[in-house]
């Protein structure tokens, strides 16, 4: 058990909440949340992805955005790559930390990448190599832990051999971000997929990436901590989504996640004020201000 108060939270919204959204949200709007986002002091910011844009076109301009935010010291900015083109494209636009990203579940993996789930993590090789030698630290994420849109429930043991692979694939040293990609776990799912995933992965190098489908990411945030959890994804003004899993709602918003975090006395470094800020932005740019 790890006894450490402090709790890292790594801020979404501009890629996996943007990535969501039906219309395009212009390049300007989108350096300006992610500089708002900046002023919040976020350890690390997920700005955008070098996807092809014809998968996900609200993304197309992921160099255009990285070029014109402002970067903040003791922040990493960091992007999500699924193949060498992406990579390439991501090191040009000077990337602070490589994502990739497979599924446990083979269906979702086929939908989202187009290839098994052995295929996409061979896929990432040459992305691996290439951050390993820009010297620039790895996430993998893993979605569809515990249910998929299209198999049902996933099981901790399918999350435990997607992972392996990771591992595999970069001799461990990477972090392991496990996405609950509908937003329907409950915190007795949430501690036994730990379970499974704390034999091959130390507790410190796991994240974990809720959705608030059903309103119980809070309730799986608060069982995670107790399991030693100290890493968490959050989306200001809960945007997001995932455009591969229809139903799907927004992420676990930001300001939640540290209103329950400062309430229970943990601590995260993130200015809340300044969170909200960004969020009243984010409502803005995507037409929710009806609902701040």
């Amino acid at each position: 058990m790890i006894d450490s108060r402090f709790v890292r939270i790594t801020e979404v919204g501009p890629r996996d909440g943007l990535q969501n959204e039906s219309g395009i949200v212009p390049a300007t709007e989108k350096i300006a949340l992610v500089n708002a986002l900046g002023h919040a002091s976020f350890p690390e910011i997920e700005v955008t992805s070098f996807v092809s844009p014809r998968w996900v076109p609200q993304l197309a301009d992921a160099a255009e955005v990285m070029a014109g935010i402002e970067r903040r010291p003791g922040t990493i900015y960091s992007v999500l790559c699924p193949n060498e083109k992406g990579v390439e494209r991501a090191l040009a636009a000077n990337a602070g930390k490589i994502s990739i990203f497979t599924a446990a579940s083979e269906s979702f993996c086929q939908r989202n990448l187009n290839a098994t789930i052995e295929e996409s993590i061979e896929r990432f090789r040459p992305v691996v190599n290439a951050a390993r030698a820009a010297g620039l630290p790895l996430r993998g994420y893993v979605s569809c832990v515990v249910e998929c849109p299209y198999e049902g429930l996933i099981s901790p043991e399918q999350v435990g051999e997607t992972v392996r692979r990771l591992l595999a694939l970069t001799d461990g040293d990477i972090e392991i971000a496990l996405g609950e990609t509908l937003g329907v776990a409950d915190p007795d799912q949430i501690e036994q997929l730990l379970e499974e995933v704390e034999i091959d992965v130390a507790v410190s190098a796991i994240d974990l990436h809720l959705h608030d489908t059903r309103g119980k990411a809070l309730s799986c945030v608060a069982r995670a901590l107790d399991c030693g959890i100290r890493a968490f994804d959050s989306s200001c003004a809960g945007l997001g989504g995932c455009p591969f899993a229809p139903g799907a709602s927004g992420n676990l918003a930001t300001e939640a996640l540290l209103e329950f975090l400062e309430g229970a006395s943990w601590t995260t470094g993130v200015d809340r004020n300044a969170v909200l800020e960004a969020a009243s932005i984010a409502k803005r740019i995507t037409g929710r201000a009806a609902d701040a």
